[in-house]
């Protein structure tokens, strides 16, 4: 991202005005199919049949890279770091090249600069943020992407995501991991016992926290610790309040951090902030829980769990899996309830950049842009893809195809993750800027005024106005 430069309208989805109702509806038709768990025999992989090379399912030909070495590097931990070493070690079998992970910090942007400052840059670097890919162009260290790759982006990609990797009409991105980060998942046991159902209105999602309070559970867990969670709250209750366009505006600084349409989502946030009975460990406690426990804890603890809901993307998942739950059985999901008219739809996800250009780099993006290799992380879950290509059977269960589906059926219709699109300094630096701005705001929910000329103060500073 970026500390200076302001974000261009290039490098954003141009998506038209009925962005969020579009999608909106895709996901909550999408999400009120049946939500039971197909189990992993339910995710039988049906690769598409192109005319590849000779490796079973393969879609995209790719070179012979006997004796050449790559290093990718990203921020990913734990199951999504070993579920994308899977695929770099079926590029490795198809090619033949040796290819090493080099595990990257928050800020990412810094930590390429220390490498490549000390001459030793990864060749491909899994980008989280669309303001890090300008970022990178802008710096001169990132390279286009090549002729084969756009290829499989032009076959395979929507417009919109083809266009969030882009700066100035040249192509430096390629997205391989997707994410919807409007769900709210819930325990089961935790609702019926509560006698609760799903919300769809702020209002409804308010009334639901009541009543699992009163059957004696907390009702929301919040990974306050780190701040990307509560960028990700605000933002939803911001586009379904005050609409696609104010959205924009506001992702672009067009618009203050003082404008009555941020009033408006800070109040609305600060009524379930506010109440700290209905935040896990209440506010001090949320700021020192981190996003996979705050997962974690909602679906352990039997009848008794520290919340009966979370909110965060699909990637939740993972942490479902670890926490023993069973997906569509023991945790269900709802799409974030409408605060106005809609309900939101937030996107976010990591692209590919290439730092050193070669035969090998372009080949490994090439991959990551066909079919196959999505196709091996959607199987292991707690993964979506913007691949419109990849067979939704790949995916493990109901629940998650149906989140894909909802998400290639958007189409263009989404809003990228705002925070993301911003410079570094303000959407995407831990203890600083938006991050430490909203947690300082899940203390002190009632200091609305306070928390926007914070807001304003740190973003007029790092987009340079």
């Amino acid at each position: 991202m970026h500390s200076t430069l302001r974000q261009r309208k290039t490098h954003r989805t141009h998506t038209t005005n009925r962005a969020a109702k579009t999608a909106a509806a895709v996901l909550a038709g999408a999400l009120a199919l049946t939500l039971t768990a197909c189990g992993g025999d339910g995710g039988k992989d049906k690769k598409g049949t192109g005319s590849g090379t000779k490796e079973t399912g393969s879609t995209v030909t790719l070179p012979k890279l006997n004796g050449e070495s790559l290093e990718v590097s990203a921020v990913w931990t734990g199951p999504e770091q070993a579920n994308f070493k899977k695929v770099l070690a079926e590029f490795e079998k198809r090619t033949g090249a040796k290819v090493t992970f080099v595990p990257a910090q928050d800020p990412i942007i810094n930590f390429l600069g220390s490498k490549i400052a000390g001459g030793e840059p990864p060749d491909v670097a899994m980008l989280p943020q669309v303001g890090a890919i300008k970022q990178a162009v802008d710096k001169k260290w990132a390279k286009p992407v090549g002729k084969d790759a756009q290829e499989q982006l032009a076959k395979n990609y929507s417009k919109g995501w083809q266009d969030l990797g882009k700066v100035d009409g040249t192509q430096y991105g390629v997205y391989f991991k997707a994410a919807n980060k409007s769900l709210i998942w819930y325990n089961t046991t935790v609702f019926d016992n509560a006698g609760a159902t799903e919300p769809k209105t702020w209002k409804e999602f308010l009334d639901t926290a009541q009543t699992i309070y009163d059957s004696g559970v907390t009702p929301v867990s919040v990974g306050g610790a780190d701040g990307w969670t509560l960028t990700d709250w605000f933002e939803n209750i911001y586009l379904s309040q005050a609409g696609p366009e104010k959205y924009d505006q506001l992702a672009q600084h067009k618009i203050k951090w003082t404008d009555p349409s941020v009033k408006d989502a800070l109040t609305t946030l600060g009524q379930l902030f506010g109440k700290k009975d209905y935040i896990a460990g209440g506010a001090d406690g949320a700021l020192q829980t981190d996003f996979p426990t705050s997962v974690q804890q909602t679906f352990t603890g039997g009848d008794q769990p520290k919340a009966g809901m979370v909110f965060e993307g699909d990637f939740a998942g993972i942490n479902i899996t670890q926490a023993k739950a069973e997906i569509g059985k023991d945790a269900k999901v709802f799409p974030f309830p409408a605060v106005g008219d809609q309900a939101p739809v937030v996107s976010g996800g990591d692209a590919a950049v290439l730092l050193k250009d070669s035969k090998a780099g372009q080949a490994l993006l090439t991959f990551l842009a066909s079919p196959d290799a999505a196709t091996i992380w959607a199987k292991e879950g707690g993964y979506l893809s913007p691949n419109k290509s990849v067979d939704l059977a790949s995916y493990p269960n109901d629940v998650q195809r149906d989140m894909a589906k909802a998400l290639i059926d958007a189409g263009d219709d989404f809003r990228f993750d705002m925070s993301d699109q911003a410079p570094q300094a303000f959407g995407g630096t831990p203890g600083a800027g938006e991050w430490k701005a909203l947690q300082d705001f899940l203390k002190n929910p009632k200091d609305v005024a306070g928390t926007q000329a914070t807001l304003e103060a740190d973003a007029a500073k790092a987009y340079g106005d």
